[in-house]
C-alpha cells in the first residue's frame, strides 16, 4: 500500500514540475508597461551583410564603402577624402520605432582626426554630399556623431547632436551645426575598447530620446530628448561618414530596428489581470508540490518504522 502511495505521491509531483515549467515559459512580458515590439527586418542588418551576389536585400552601400563580412561595414578608410553610406532600399513607415545600432570611429592619429559620421531618417536616400556624407538642405532628422570642431565651441568634441531639415535650411557647417542643433550632449565615443551603441526611440508627436553605450556594457548614457518632435511619415534609415584633411575609420557593425507598439489601456489591464491569474495558478501549483513533499516524507517515515518495528519483533 505504502509503495503505491510513493508513486502516486511522485507522478504528482512530476506533473506539477512540467506545469510550472510551461508557465514560467509561455509568460513573456512585454518591454516596459504598455509596450511591445515587433522586429523589423527590412531595416535591420547583421554579419554577413552581403549574400552570394554582393548584395544586400535590404540595403545599398556606396561610394567608398567597404564591407567585410566578418567584422562591420566601413564607411571610409582612416584616409584623407573619403565618404561612404549605407541605405535602406524601403522607408521606415512605423508610426513609433526604435533604432539601436553598433558602430565604431577610430583611427591611427589620437590627437587630429575626423569629420565624423551621421545617421539619417529622410526623404531622400543614397545622396552624397559634404553634410557628414549626405546631402545639404535635407528633409528630416539627421543626428551627427562630429569628431572635428571647424570652430571654438563650448563643448567638447566628439559631440553628437541632432538637426531637423525642412528642405531648405542649410547645415551651419562653419560653426559645427550651431545655428541648427535641436539637442546634443558630449559623448567620448572614438576609440573605446568596449562596443560602442546608439539606441534611438521615436514615438510619434511625442518625443525622440537617443542614448549612448561607450563607458561599460550595458550601461547607456542618456544622450538627449527632444519633446513634440515630428518626422516625415515616409523615411528612409541611412548612415554616412566623411573625411577631409583629416581622417578616422567609421565602421556600421549592427543594426536593429524594432516596430514600438503602444498596448491600449484596456488591453493593458486584461494582461494584468492575466498576470495575476497566472501568479495565483502558479501559487497553487507549488503549495500542492510541497504537500506532496510532505506526503512522500510521512510515507518514508511510516516505511521505517515498520522496518524497526519488524526487527524489534524478529530479535
Amino acid at each position: 500500500m505504502t509503495a503505491l502511495l510513493k508513486v502516486l505521491a511522485l507522478w504528482g509531483l512530476a506533473i506539477c514540475s512540467i506545469f510550472i515549467i510551461a508557465k514560467a515559459n509561455t509568460n513573456i512580458s512585454p518591454v516596459s508597461p504598455g509596450e511591445s515590439i515587433i522586429p523589423l527586418r527590412t531595416h535591420s542588418l547583421y554579419m554577413p551583410y552581403i549574400d552570394q551576389d554582393l548584395q544586400n536585400r535590404w540595403f545599398d552601400f556606396g561610394a567608398d564603402t567597404v564591407i567585410n563580412t566578418n567584422k562591420y561595414i566601413r564607411l571610409t578608410h582612416d584616409r584623407q577624402s573619403q565618404t561612404g553610406w549605407l541605405w535602406s532600399r524601403l522607408p521606415l513607415t512605423a508610426t513609433n520605432w526604435q533604432v539601436e545600432f553598433e558602430f565604431k570611429i577610430d583611427g591611427h592619429n589620437p590627437s587630429l582626426y575626423g569629420d565624423g559620421m551621421a545617421v539619417w531618417f529622410t526623404t531622400d536616400r543614397a545622396k552624397p554630399g559634404p553634410v557628414f556624407g549626405f546631402i545639404d538642405k535635407f528633409e528630416g532628422l539627421g543626428i551627427f556623431f562630429d569628431t572635428y570642431a571647424n570652430s571654438r565651441q563650448s563643448h567638447s568634441f566628439p559631440y553628437v547632436m541632432a538637426m531637423l531639415g525642412d528642405g531648405q535650411t542649410e547645415y551651419d557647417n562653419a560653426n559645427d551645426g550651431k545655428a541648427n542643433e535641436i539637442a546634443g550632449c558630449e559623448a567620448d565615443i572614438r576609440g573605446k575598447s568596449v562596443a560602442t551603441k546608439a539606441r534611438i526611440t521615436y514615438y510619434k508627436n511625442t518625443y525622440l530620446e537617443v542614448k549612448l553605450q561607450y563607458k561599460e556594457w550595458d550601461q547607456w548614457e542618456p544622450c538627449f530628448t527632444i519633446n513634440n518632435i515630428t518626422l516625415p511619415t515616409v523615411a528612409y534609415l541611412g548612415f554616412s561618414a566623411l573625411t577631409g584633411d583629416v581622417s578616422d575609420s567609421h565602421d556600421v557593425i549592427s543594426i536593429t530596428t524594432n516596430n514600438m507598439i503602444s498596448i491600449p489601456p484596456r488591453v493593458q489591464k486584461n494582461l494584468r489581470l492575466q498576470a495575476g491569474l497566472d501568479c495565483c495558478s502558479l501559487s497553487s501549483s507549488l503549495l500542492l508540490q510541497l504537500f506532496l513533499v510532505f506526503w512522500y516524507w510521512c510515507i518514508e517515515c511510516i516505511e521505517i518504522s515498520q522496518i524497526k518495528g519488524f526487527k524489534n519483533h524478529l530479535s
